[in-house]
């Protein structure tokens, strides 16, 4: 999943969004729109790929790649629903020209939610490389023990909290951009810890394995999850007739990204790989360490733009954005309240699962399949049958994702829990 949705909408004002480009000069060309695009679509789905391989085994990689295929069409889609309406600037907004404002309302909602628990990844995931790093660094608080794990996703809560408190985030913006070249780097050094450090490719792995299935198709979904932000690059380019092969251009760059990580992740470890790959990497070496680190860096930059949407819609809702101290409560609120998430569910392959089944699904399979047959009933376009069929299928797909992998996923959490 992308980490860096930060421009999705709520609210028919669309308060939260930054205005669209307003002249020719403003709009990125060709090759800018790309890089936006692949920065949309990294993440710390790069992490859990490799787990994702060894829960479905060798088969999954069809899925895996059915998944992008599917996304890569779904964001066609969305382009021709904004391409119906010089209205439509985002994706609740493609909900409301296709439902009303239900649509709008729904899509807003799931949104959100996955914004939420991406955060709440985010922090168990500094919580469980810091905690390799440093494995003996619990302490008492009081009469309170807090066990190292626990005390690092606080201590990260605290590092991202003074950042949520500025409604400009431009400054954050130009640190996530690095996304891309971090993902680089993260595979580097897992590539180095297999050649050059002793670790190698000697897993065979499992052709298939059914019962992890679910989980697998549930990590692969939430890689390709960047549909929230395709309607702000669509409007930001300069040549819109060219998004479709910027679609193309960049689903091809994260699916051999994604894909080459899990490939030598699963070699390396096979059914030993841990929820992150960074977890299985040997501890005290050079290149370990700059795995860990480059990981760590990513989510302490983009946590706030992950939140701001949220908070904002929030703001908004209650009607305090004009009160500097109240906005900064409600944000203070909403980190607090990721933290406390992170505490209790602590387990960052099953909350990556859910949220890619329940939410990533959702919102790259079901809704831009449902709203583009929507618009396309509503303004009587021609209805090619095959064009009809595909979103059908993809439709299907989708809530059968949706169900299965949700209750993999929670049935998961709940045996952890117990």
């Amino acid at each position: 999943m992308a980490a860096a949705t930060t421009t999705t909408g709520a609210g028919d004002n669309n308060a939260d969004l930054p205005p669209p480009p307003s002249s020719a000069s403003d709009k990125t060309g060709f090759l800018k729109t790309c890089f936006n695009g692949v920065n949309a679509l990294s993440g710390i789905g790069l992490l859990s790929i490799p787990y994702a391989l060894s829960q479905g085994g060798w088969s999954s990689l069809a899925v895996f790649l059915a998944i992008a295929v599917i996304c890569c069409y779904t964001g066609i889609l969305l382009q021709r629903c904004m391409d119906a309406s010089a209205l439509v600037t985002t994706y609740p907004d493609i909900g409301a020209l296709a439902f009303g404002r239900r649509g709008r309302l729904a899509v807003a909602a799931f949104m959100y939610l996955e914004l939420y628990l991406v955060a709440v990844d985010f922090l168990i995931l500094e919580g469980d490389n810091l905690h390799k790093l440093f494995p003996g660094a619990g302490f008492r608080l009081g009469g309170l023990r807090v066990g190292a794990k626990q005390g690092f996703v606080l201590a990260a809560t605290l590092a991202v909290l003074p950042t949520t408190w500025f409604s400009s985030l431009g400054v954050l913006a130009y640190a996530a951009a690095g996304g891309a070249l971090a993902s680089v780097v993260l595979i580097a050094a897992v590539m180095w810890v297999a050649v050059f450090d002793g670790v190698g490719f000697h897993e065979r792995g499992r052709l298939a394995h059914w019962a992890g299935m679910p989980s697998a198709v549930s990590l692969y979904s939430f890689c390709f999850s960047g549909h929230a932000v395709f309607p702000m690059i669509y409007n930001g380019m300069k040549d819109r007739k060219r998004f479709p092969m910027v679609l193309f251009i960049c689903f091809v760059v994260s699916t051999l990204s994604y894909g080459f990580m899990g490939v030598i992740g699963y070699l390396m470890y096979g059914d030993a790989l841990m929820s992150q790959v960074t977890l299985n990497l040997p501890p005290g070496k050079v290149s370990s360490k700059v795995a860990i680190y480059t990981t760590l860096v990513n989510p302490l930059t983009k946590y706030a733009l992950v939140v701001a949407p949220i908070a904002e819609a929030v703001e908004a809702a209650l009607g305090v954005r004009k009160s500097r101290l109240l906005c900064v409560l409600v944000r203070t609120a909403l980190v607090v309240g990721t933290a406390v998430v992170a505490l209790a569910v602590p387990f960052f392959a099953d909350v990556v699962a859910l949220t890619g089944a329940l939410l990533s699904c959702t919102a790259t399979m079901l809704l831009p399949s449902l709203c583009y047959l929507r618009v396309r009933a509503k303004l009587g376009y021609k209805k090619p049958w095959l064009e009809t069929a595909a979103c059908v299928v993809i439709a299907a797909v989708g809530t059968a994702i949706v169900v299965l992998g949700t209750y993999s996923s929670v049935k998961q959490i709940v045996q952890r829990l117990k």
